[in-house]
């Protein structure tokens, strides 16, 4: 009988265990970055400036490159500088020296990473950055390292214990290096203006893909739209509404304008003997909730939600132009 109990007991402990050794590392990680945040408004701040100027300036790409867990991390900023309009990739070092030097050029800037600052696999990099004056970034945490006395600009991580229990594994580091990156290439997104659909541009597939339709490309256009004048009886206001199937119908006035919606909450919530007979004006919603074509597919997805709606009726300059439906947002991948 206490051979369970010990069983359960000693998973208990390992479980705890576990648990512990996870919010150590979030824990250290998260020292990490508030360290980093702090250089930021200290000595680091004018050196991340410098940066940002130089890869603006840049009539060329920016190329990153590093070795192991730095490179890694290279990737990874390499591809969120060319997904937010800074065009960039990634030149594994090694490959560097085998003949990819040719892909980069005097209008470029190269931005290597490298903790210790003395990978000896950037050594043809940096020397050929200093030989065709390319513009180099070093982000290493060894201000005195050969590659820091070579770049342009430096940009000194400040010290901080990794995860890793023996202070070995690259964790907090790499942490740090991609945090750094994110916060140099959000900087140069917003100087330059990069907007959504921007965006939405250099991210057609996907869910950010969906996310970034406009309405105009989900929307049931013209006739579809479900649609009957002030003064209309309900008998053929409810008969408009069963045949375009949306549930609801919108209300316009003599000049084409959107006056009201009657949907299929306000039929519930008028329901008498005589509703058939009544005035469309007599039940419908005044003022309803709208959506313009040239809004994103995500913006009518949050009226929707917000407003716990099902469907919005598009209007281009107060008149409807469409509809758009929640299956419609499902059926685009925006929901």
């Amino acid at each position: 009988m206490s051979q369970p109990l010990m069983t359960a007991r000693t998973k208990g402990a390992r479980h705890e265990d576990l648990i512990a050794s996870a919010l150590r590392t979030l824990e250290a990680e998260a020292g990490g970055i508030n360290t980093l945040s702090a250089a930021i408004h200290d000595g680091l701040g004018s050196a991340f400036v410098g940066a940002v100027e130089l890869i603006s300036a840049a009539q060329g790409r920016l190329i990153v490159t590093g070795m192991g867990k730095s490179g890694h991390v290279g990737r990874k900023v390499a591809a969120t500088f060319a997904s937010t309009g800074t065009p960039a990739f990634f030149v594994h070092p090694s490959e560097a020296s085998h003949g990819d030097l040719g892909m980069i050029t005097p209008d470029d800037v190269i931005m290597a990473l490298s903790w210790s600052g003395e990978t000896a696999e950037l050594k043809d990099l940096i020397d050929y950055s200093r030989r065709f004056r390319i513009g180099l970034i070093a982000i290493t945490a060894a201000p005195e390292s050969t590659l820091a006395q070579a770049a342009d600009v430096v940009l000194v991580l400040p010290n901080a214990r990794e995860a890793c229990p023996h202070n070995l594994a690259p964790t907090t580091s790499t942490l740090m290096q991609a945090a750094l990156g994110d916060a140099l290439a959000i900087a140069l997104l917003e100087s330059r203006g990069f907007t959504a659909f921007d965006f939405r541009k250099l991210h057609p597939g996907g869910r950010l893909g969906a996310m970034l339709k406009f309405v105009s490309n989900v929307m049931h256009p013209g006739a579809a739209v479900p649609l009957v004048c002030l003064g209309t009886a309900m008998s053929d206001a409810v008969a408009e509404m069963s045949a375009k199937g949306f549930g609801c119908v919108g209300i316009t006035d003599a000049g084409g304008y959107l006056t009201g919606i009657i949907t299929d909450g306000d039929l519930r919530r008028h329901v008498r003997s005589d509703l058939l007979e009544a005035r469309v004006e007599d039940v419908m919603t005044r003022s309803p909730k709208t959506v313009r074509p040239d809004q994103l597919a995500s913006e009518a997805l949050e009226i929707i939600n917000s407003s716990q709606i099902t469907a919005l009726i598009v209007a281009d300059a107060g008149k409807p132009v469409g509809i758009v439906h929640f299956h419609d947002l499902l059926r685009a991948g925006v929901a």
